[in-house]
């Protein structure tokens, strides 16, 4: 293995009372691709920091070989300079260099710097470093804010690039695409993972179960060694007195077990009741701004329980589209109809409704008081606070203190206090780390309200989306049933030619699809004709299944039919009850799992 080109070795810093890291050791090897995973507020972009030589650790060290070029992308870049391209050569890049970036990620180096988006600034910055043709690239959280066509050129530069890159990042998708190696900052230390994000969930299953079973072990030892304790150790004092410090210590260790032990979020929602059938029609939708059209002659059906993406490069009109559907704003043609019985939690990118002065507290109870009504029964504010880790400190702190990932669970914990049949998440996964976002996942899964997305994570949007819009920023707006890969693959070329030219590099490479890169090769495995062997193996018992319970539930129900069974056997009564409720949820369960299996296994043997 060649040296490293960057390294912390024994880290320590201190926040305040708090200690961030205590031991952290990390390397980068020349042209590695890693990724720095971590919750919120562990130290991620802290750490980065440091790394970048913008923040001195209180004890450690930080090797650097000499000669090597940092350039780091932080979480909130800052623009400055008149144009684009004076940014973008600030740091040195030569200006055609700094030019070709900058066209590469869809921007004019003429541009004035002032008024840019949020998904602009982002690919200023990251033009900007790609431009100066690092040796170590740093990027915290470089997808926020970025179309699914930018970050798949951000992909591309990253596989031309001979840079060593080190990524924090939510989007899983991109990960798993660029990535060959996982460093995971937890409880002030850092483990290292010599596989890519593919691999990460897997691994870090297998050392929680590890874990737990030792501190059983330690908690079983803990507990011999007190009960001897108990007994005295007087007649023995000088022979024993070694066990006597190794129960001290165990102490002490699960003290810190103890105290390394996160918080878990508790995140639910609750419906307002049943919306009607029909959620949102619309019929010939047109909406333009002065020449530049967003829609021309679109129309949808929103059903109860539809989960639908929106999805589509910046500026093409995601938001524009969301408020013309809940009827917010007018549209030039066509016709908007809600159903009734709607009530709508809608959660926005720009997160307006926060503002930097308002105490967290505030932000949950605007009435003020101390109790928030939850999903219609009274909760203290602290209590319902700490399901979404906001510890008894922050909730008399101003908002301006919170970090991005904290103000989008804050925002989520007002959104989801509310009864809502119809939840709108405009970039909901912006800054969230993966835990949050997998629980925000599975609770919007169980959701029993209808729900649209808009979003840029690929691989949210397929876990989750029953249909898809895109909007291609030309006017056209195509639905498709499925999630992102499902809308690539059955609109080919919708949204334009993806950019062929690497930003930066020494020799000017040509950026590759993310797909034909050696990282994304292993990343990506090539798609299966047919069914695995495990999916036939399940069809095959879900056909059994649906053939067999038919029969046994019919039998159930002539057992309950008799008029005579709950005085003989009220218990019996119960139980054929409940085998009668289990079978049939059962059934319904087999037969839907049956249905999806079965429409991949035709997708595939179509060649889809």
């Amino acid at each position: 293995m060649k040296p490293p080109v960057l390294a912390l070795k024994n880290v320590r810093l201190a926040d305040g009372p708090r200690m961030l890291f205590d031991g952290v050791d990390l390397a980068l090897e020349p042209r590695s691709r890693a990724a720095l995973v971590g919750r919120n507020r562990a130290g991620k972009s802290t750490l980065m920091r440091i790394l970048a030589g913008l923040t001195e650790a209180d004890d450690g060290e930080r090797a650097v070989t000499p000669g090597t070029r940092v350039a780091y992308v932080l979480q909130e870049p800052l623009i400055e300079g008149e144009t684009l391209l004076d940014h973008a050569t600030a740091g040195g890049a030569a200006p055609h260099e700094a030019a070709a970036a900058l066209e590469s990620f869809g921007l004019d180096p003429a541009k004035t710097a002032t008024g840019l988006s949020g998904g602009e600034t982002r690919r200023v910055a990251l033009a900007r470093a790609l431009a100066e043709d690092p040796d170590v690239l740093l990027l915290d959280e470089p997808t926020n804010h970025l179309d699914i066509l930018a970050i798949e050129t951000l992909e591309g530069a990253i596989a031309a690039s001979r840079a060593s890159v080190l990524i924090v990042s939510h989007d899983r998708a991109f990960l798993e695409r660029v990535t060959q190696r996982c460093f995971w900052l937890e409880n002030r230390k850092v483990r290292k993972l010599d596989r890519g994000f593919a691999a990460f969930d897997a691994w870090v299953e297998q050392l929680t179960a590890a874990e737990a079973d030792e501190a059983r072990r330690l908690d079983k030892a803990l507990e011999r060694e007190t009960h001897w304790l108990a007994r005295g150790v007087t007649g023995r004092r000088a022979r024993n007195e070694g066990r006597r410090r190794r129960l001290m210590e165990m102490r002490a260790t699960k003290a810190d077990r103890l105290r390394d032990t996160r918080g878990s979020m508790s995140m639910g929602v609750a419906s307002a009741g049943t919306s009607g059938q029909r959620v949102v029609e619309v019929k010939g939708l047109s909406k333009k701004f002065g020449d530049r059209v967003i829609l021309e002659d679109f129309s949808t059906r929103i059903l109860r329980g539809d989960r639908i993406a929106v999805v589509g490069p910046n500026g093409a009109g995601k938001t524009t589209l969301v408020k013309l559907l809940l009827g917010d704003l007018p549209a030039d043609s066509g016709q908007v109809v809600l159903g009734t019985n709607l009530e709508v939690a809608y959660i926005d990118q720009a997160r307006a409704d926060l503002k930097d002065d308002m105490l967290l507290k505030d932000a949950l109870a605007p009435l003020g008081g101390d109790q928030i009504m939850v999903r219609g029964a009274p909760k203290h504010v602290a209590a319902y606070a700490k399901e979404f880790l906001f510890t008894d400190a922050q909730i008399r702190q101003p908002v301006r203190s919170l970090s991005g990932g904290e103000r989008n669970r804050l925002l989520l914990a007002r959104a989801l206090a509310q009864p809502a049949n119809l939840m709108v998440l405009d970039e909901p996964t912006n800054d969230l780390d993966m835990e949050t976002l997998d629980l925000l996942e599975e609770m919007l899964s169980d959701y029993e309200g209808t729900l649209i997305l808009v979003s840029h994570d690929r691989d949210f949007v397929d876990r989750l989306a029953t249909s898809t819009i895109g909007l291609n920023g030309r006017g056209q707006v195509v639905e498709t049933p499925g999630g992102w890969l499902d809308f690539l693959s059955q609109n080919p070329g919708f949204f334009g030619v993806s950019p062929a030219k690497a930003p930066g590099g020494r020799r000017g490479q040509a950026a590759q699809r993310p797909s034909s890169s050696p990282v994304a090769a292993v990343a990506a495995p090539a798609k299966a004709a047919k069914l695995s062997y495990k999916e036939q193996r399940r069809l095959e018992e879900l056909n059994g299944l649906i053939a067999d319970l038919p029969g046994k539930i019919a039998v159930l129900e002539t057992q309950l039919a008799d008029p005579g069974l709950y005085g003989r056997d009220p218990a019996a009564f119960d139980r054929f009850g409940q085998a009668l409720a289990a079978a049939r949820e059962k059934l319904e369960a087999a037969e839907m799992e049956w249905l999806e299996l079965e429409e991949r296994r035709e997708a595939l043997e179509a060649g889809r």
